[in-house]
């Protein structure tokens, strides 16, 4: 495969890329129980085959239903990983304010997969903030804010999150499971920042199993698109591109719609310039669009080019967020020197004054 390459033009410089190969894809599902059979039609079940792909199942529950499904999917050949997640009641996504009940989960998730004989290339953490926290406190502005302040000083909850996900890390892998975490994009910032304040903030844990994938969804800014790949590519072990589905409040999706054919295609490309593994979210959303034939017969040759100005909204972006989490995580110590120099400068006039009133007498 060519290697990218800058293309110059105008005063700035477009990126050409191309996959270095054919990426194994996984797309990932989250649909209910009583959905399932309506998704994975015959028509369906034969594109994953001939594509080769993996799909990545939310543990929603653990019925006896669920477990057919998998054990169908099984019999067809498509590798299947377990993504883990909470009741939606208990924030469905796991963080460092949920971590016993992560523990607790995985504990049924084990039972119920050794019950029904079920088998999995992996087990994934999704690892993001709890949205029904933060939703339960969005009329509460105050409440809100005195959170997150109180959050931002924590820097103990950091390090017990760690501690505990890091242990259940080790208690996965030890019953036999390979471990996937999947991140935000700006847990990368964090690290090259030196920083831990959305740890703290939001909750992330910046813990790793046996692969992390970046979530680096470009239809929630189309303007930057597949130039937030690029930026973060590098960064990553694996990356996961989307969204390609609708979220179901048409004010949302008329403000931030869902991945069409050309910017879908664009970003699997441009994730497997990058990555060897590259996933989907989400399956619901390609099967509405009719993508899975069309994927059939993508030219993995084919380069794609990054405008100038999408790579540099990346740039701009990646810089300002690092510029905010470096003076959010220092401010307690700016603002303690800037305290130390009023200090000292009304010490300084102080001193001045009873000087100049001793020079007088």
């Amino acid at each position: 495969m060519a290697p990218a390459a800058g293309l110059r033009g105008a005063g700035a410089e477009s990126v050409r890329v191309a996959a270095r190969g054919r990426p194994e894809l996984v797309l990932a599902c989250d649909r209910p129980t009583d959905q399932l059979d309506g998704l994975f039609t015959p028509a369906v079940v034969a594109d994953l085959t001939a594509l080769h792909a993996g799909v990545a199942l939310s543990t929603e529950d653990f019925s006896p239903a669920r477990a057919a499904t998998v054990r169908r999917l099984e019999r067809a050949g498509i590798p299947l990983t377990a993504w883990l997640v909470l009741p939606r009641d208990q924030g469905y996504y796991v963080n460092a304010g949920n971590a016993a009940q992560t523990a607790e989960r995985f504990a049924a998730f084990d039972r119920w997969s050794r019950v029904h004989d079920l088998h999995w290339a992996a087990v994934g953490l999704d690892i993001e903030p709890s949205l029904t926290e933060f939703a339960a406190l969005q009329e509460h502005r105050v409440r809100l804010v005195a959170l997150l302040l109180r959050r931002a000083v924590d820097g103990d909850r950091v390090v017990r999150a760690h501690a505990a996900y890091a242990a259940l890390i080790r208690r996965m892998q030890a019953a036999g499971y390979r471990v996937q975490t999947y991140q935000l994009p700006f847990i990368a910032d964090e690290r090259r920042a030196h920083t831990t304040l959305l740890e703290r903030v939001l909750g992330l844990v910046d813990v790793r199993g046996d692969q992390e994938v970046l979530m680096l969804y470009s239809s929630f800014n189309h303007q930057t698109g597949a130039g937030m790949l690029w930026a973060y590519g590098p960064a990553a072990q694996a990356i996961a591109v989307g969204s390609t589905a609708p979220s179901g409040d048409a004010a949302t999706d008329a403000r931030v719609p869902p991945l069409d054919w050309d910017e879908f295609t664009r970003d699997l490309i441009v994730a497997a310039h990058f990555s060897r593994t590259v996933g989907v979210y989400s399956l619901e959303g390609c099967v509405q669009q009719g993508f899975l034939p069309r994927l059939r017969t993508l030219d993995w040759d084919a380069p794609v080019v990054l405008t100038a100005e999408s790579v540099a909204r990346a740039s701009r972006f990646r810089a300002r967020v690092q510029r905010v989490l470096w003076i959010g995580s220092h401010l307690p110590w700016l603002l303690g020197g800037l305290l130390l120099a009023v200090a000292a400068a009304i010490t300084g006039v102080l001193r001045w004054r009873r000087r100049r009133s001793a020079v007088a007498a």
